[in-house]
């Protein structure tokens, strides 16, 4: 299923080759008033695979990546991969201690690196934590570049020769791992997700047909590069599809609309959470974002193209271990009420199982991941090659899936089960705010809801008169008995972004 005996590349060698000689002055890649061609992002890649070589690198070594999106980041990643070497990304937000944590258990050798990035000055944080090289910190670290001009200063001014690199990429195999994307949930340590050259390439090539992503295509896309969002749905999906994909690291809501406005893009796709701000700048109503025909950034979508409610538009999950995006539809129309939070069904490839007493999702397929560094694969999946997600479900009888929540945040109070998503819901629809649901322990019980919700102003909320409204929505059980309201600002989160479940808990009165 991999190889389909079509004429797709299946390693990043190949494939960069082939796009950049069928379009070479196409633009890959544009952010903010950065841009990258294809045939850029071959010579460029070229000279720094040669680079890394000479430095010592070749097939296996594991290259870590830190920079934001930009065109210093595919250049380090394709380079990275035409040696056969394994490349891993590495966020942006990132504390110093995390950095040194994620170097250390994932045996890089060489870290290629931006010298800075908003408020982080990479080269006084690595070179405080690493003050020479071996290190104790990290063992396996033998390298770190900076990135000064598109170059990096440590690495060889004087590569390997041309014939040498092209011998390194004739013996990358489809087989070959290609890139460690590390995951973590709310309260767990990074996991690295390891995925291989032929398998990501053709499953990235199954969700471009799914969604129409053809080389003429200019997608706009906000997920961090160091995600499997951002990596593989966007770039890599940019990449097999020959297309021309556009970021933004702007600061500012109208640095982010000059970009949109200037490139044009015709699809868009991320977190919409993270575009809601860009209708309330003061130019947008002038906009011109016409370009705009589908996606699902909905606050930036124009007029009669986005959904009257983007809960009757079919979602989609994706998960690091599985390569992106598992669970899609590519009707784009507004669903029935019965459909309504609808997921899609599987993509090709993945076969789904659904447990009969729980509900948990299972996927089974030559796209998931080969594993998690570190950890044997029995470790990961069952004798029969099942992946236990650890989703709750529920599918309809047309095969479309439901998402349910985490079977680790189901909240068990007094012998019932709870969801937070549903109670999450429940407090949207009847007030229209954003809640975190989570259970916090009780002696009796076992557990309590409780719901942190964010108030966006300075209007008060009744709580009072907020649980009697949800007593109309949902069981009684169900009503947060511990309810705090909170400004969107002061919500905790991790710095990966994600929501630090145990520091909500504690402001709910947990433990």
């Amino acid at each position: 299923m991999v190889d389909a005996g079509d004429d797709l590349p299946l390693t990043i060698p190949d494939l960069l080759r082939a796009r950049a000689a069928e379009h070479p002055d196409q633009v890959l890649l544009a952010v903010d008033e950065e841009s990258l061609t294809y045939a850029d992002a071959d010579q460029r890649s070229a000279a720094l695979a040669r680079a890394l070589l000479a430095a010592g690198a070749g097939h296996g070594t594991r290259i870590a990546i830190l920079h934001p999106n930009s065109p210093d980041f595919v250049v380090a990643w394709l380079a990275t991969a035409r040696i056969g070497a394994i490349s891993a990304p590495l966020s942006t937000f990132s504390t110093s201690t995390e950095l040194v944590g994620l170097l250390r258990g994932a045996d890089i050798s060489v870290l290629m690196s931006a010298t800075t990035y908003r408020s982080q000055d990479y080269v006084a944080i690595l070179r405080g934590a690493f003050p020479e090289l071996p290190s104790v910190a990290a063992p396996s670290l033998r390298r770190i570049g900076f990135a000064t001009s598109g170059r990096y200063p440590e690495l060889p001014a004087d590569g390997v020769g041309l014939d040498v690199l092209e011998a390194a990429e004739a013996a990358v195999t489809p087989a070959d791992r290609m890139v460690i994307v590390h995951t973590s949930g709310s309260t767990s340590e990074p996991k690295g997700v390891i995925h291989g050259h032929g398998s990501l390439i053709r499953h990235l090539d199954n969700l471009n047909e799914l969604r129409r992503f053809t080389p003429d295509e200019v997608l706009f896309a906000n997920s961090p590069f160091f995600w499997i969002g951002g990596f593989a749905y966007s770039l890599l999906g940019t990449l097999v599809a020959g297309a021309t994909l556009v970021c933004s690291n702007s600061s500012t809501a109208a640095g982010v609309l000059d970009l949109i406005e200037r490139e044009r893009p015709t699809l868009v796709n991320g977190f919409a959470a993270s575009v809601a701000h860009l209708p309330d700048d003061p130019t947008f109503p002038d906009r011109d974002l016409s370009s705009i025909r589908r996606g699902n950034l909905f606050p930036i979508l124009p007029a009669g193209v986005g959904p009257r409610d983007p809960e009757l538009h079919h979602s989609m999950l994706g998960m690091t271990e599985a390569g992106s995006v598992c669970l899609t539809s590519d009707d784009e129309s507004e669903q029935p009420e019965h459909r309504r939070g609808s997921f899609g069904r599987p993509v090709p490839g993945f076969e789904t199982r659904v447990s009969e007493e729980d509900g948990e999702l299972s996927f089974r397929g030559p796209f998931l991941m080969e594993g998690y560094d570190g950890r044997e694969r029995h470790e990961t999946f069952d004798v029969d090659c099942w992946y236990r997600t650890g989703d709750l479900v529920t599918v309809d009888d047309d095969g479309f899936v439901y998402f349910r929540g985490r079977s680790s945040d189901m909240i068990k109070t007094a012998g019932a089960n709870v969801s937070p998503r549903e109670v999450e819901a429940a407090i949207l629809e009847v007030a229209g705010l954003v809640a975190h649901v989570v259970g916090i322990d009780d002696p009796s019980k076992g557990q309590l809801v409780a719901a942190l919700v964010r108030s966006p102003g300075d209007e008060d909320v009744d709580i009072e008169d907020l649980r009697a409204r949800l007593r109309e929505r949902v069981s009684a059980y169900k009503v947060p008995k511990q309810i705090r309201v909170i400004a969107p600002a002061e919500v905790p989160l991790m710095s990966s972004g994600k929501l630090d479940l145990r520091a909500i808990k504690e402001l709910l009165g947990g433990a």
